[in-house]
Formats: C-alpha cells, sequence, structure tokens
C-alpha cells in the first residue's frame, strides 16, 4: 500500500515540473516568450560608458588640497601643543581592553595608530583629561595632539 502512494506522488512532482518547465514564457494566449521577440543588435551606443567598458576612463583621487581642511591627511610637522599641553615620553603598553593603550601610566586617546603601536618607544604631547570617561578601565585619559618614535 506504502509504494503505490510513493509512486502517484512522484508522479504528481514530475508532472508539475515539466509544466512548469515547458512554458518557456508562452502563456498559451499567443504571447511570444523574450526569446521569439525582435532580434538582438550588437550597436553601440552614444551613451555614458558602462562600468565594465574597457574605454572607459578611470576616476582620478583628488589631490589632498582639494579636501576640506577636516579630511585633508597630515603633511609636514604637527602643530605645536595647545596651551597646557604636556609632553610624555615612554614605552606603549597594552591595555586590558581591546585597542587601549598606555604609557607611563596615561591612556592615549586618539594619535597615529601607525606610531602608537605596542612596545615602540614614544613622544606624545596632548592634554590629560582625568574627568573623560572610557571603556579602558586603566589609566588617565591623555588625548593625544602629537605622537613620534623617540
Amino acid at each position: 500500500m506504502k509504494t503505490p502512494r510513493m509512486v502517484v506522488a512522484a508522479l504528481v512532482v514530475c508532472a508539475a515540473l515539466s509544466a512548469c518547465g515547458g512554458q518557456d514564457g508562452d502563456d498559451r494566449t499567443g504571447t511570444p516568450s523574450p526569446s521569439e521577440g525582435s532580434p538582438v543588435t550588437s550597436a553601440p551606443s552614444s551613451g555614458p560608458a558602462q562600468p565594465g567598458d574597457p574605454t572607459a576612463v578611470p576616476p582620478t583621487a583628488l589631490p589632498p588640497t582639494a579636501l576640506p581642511p577636516t579630511k585633508r591627511p597630515p603633511v609636514g610637522p604637527s602643530v605645536p601643543p595647545g596651551p597646557g599641553a604636556t609632553t610624555i615620553t615612554g614605552t606603549v603598553e597594552a591595555g586590558v581592553e581591546p585597542n587601549c593603550l598606555l604609557v607611563e601610566g596615561y591612556q592615549l586617546i586618539g594619535g597615529p595608530r601607525d606610531v602608537l603601536t605596542v612596545g615602540a618607544r614614544v613622544t606624545v604631547t596632548g592634554q590629560p583629561k582625568p574627568d573623560m570617561m572610557t571603556t579602558c578601565q586603566q589609566g588617565t585619559p591623555f588625548v593625544v595632539e602629537s605622537a613620534r618614535r623617540s
């Protein structure tokens, strides 16, 4: 009794799949399928270049001076420290939390991460901010204005 049910179910599934697959855009009302429409031509378009077009000219990067001052990369010597600035020299240590860096008991906030790497001997200039809240849970927050290897 179980075998005939499975055979009937398999036949119904096969019939449904062949009915779906056999339509090919023809809805039996005389509407042609997309493959039966007008021929496709390969005439060049006069519109803008498409993303895959090998003749398209790639966009050029803007020079740093064309960017707004807040987006420009640092060039040349750093600005002199502001009033109340402190300079610290020491070895960068990893904090207990991820991405937290310490020098001489100060937690470094900001600064160039290519210079401030764990184990590097650096001279950092900035402002201590003992009232600033951070997630690092150690050290006195120190907002870095400039940093260099020493």
